[in-house]
């Protein structure tokens, strides 16, 4: 039976490892390694994976556990999210020339800088490609309250660009 269900398991996992390692990765970044989130999750899935309704929602499963993880993990340490630029710099690329490295760590900065549910709506919606309802059933929230984190997310992103480009120019 536990190699059955193993087959079954990585049949759904190999599909969607992108789409959910980059979730990670960015969901992360400036908090730890992206790999203890991803293997965590991993782990708790497959003990939960009798659980899982559909197979069609098996990528929404694995951001659902990995959201709960971060969430209890945040919970327990109210620590600075950037305590250091090495840390800032961590994710980046090392294969991305100069001005990609400088954007990503501008952008991962300031995505840093929002709240969690605005972060997470942002990073679910724009960037792993979910729709608005499948962002508020990961988030047990309501459609609009989606729509009102994305708008504020972006209102936010765009001003703290803005203040960041301008401090960056003035140097």
């Amino acid at each position: 039976m536990s190699k059955t269900k193993q087959i079954a398991f990585l049949k759904l996992y190999e599909p969607v490892h992108e789409r959910f390692e980059r979730f990670c990765r960015v969901r992360v970044y400036g908090d730890g390694d992206y790999r203890d989130l991803m293997h965590e999750t991993l782990l708790k899935a497959f003990e939960k994976f009798e659980t899982l309704r559909s197979e069609k929602a098996f990528l929404s499963f694995l951001f659902s556990i990995a959201i709960r993880i971060l969430s209890n993990q945040n919970r327990k340490r109210k620590v600075g999210r950037w305590d250091s630029d090495e840390e800032a710099n961590r994710i980046i690329d090392c294969n991305a020339d100069s001005s990609q490295r400088l954007e990503l760590t501008v952008f991962y900065e300031i995505l840093g800088k929002l709240p969690d549910d605005q972060r997470e709506s942002l990073i679910l919606f724009e960037i792993s490609g979910f729709s608005i309802r499948e962002v508020a059933e990961l988030q047990n929230s309501s459609e609009s309250a989606v729509k009102q984190r994305l708008r504020r997310g972006r209102l936010k992103l765009k001003e703290l660009y803005s203040t960041k480009y301008l401090t960056i120019d003035s140097e």
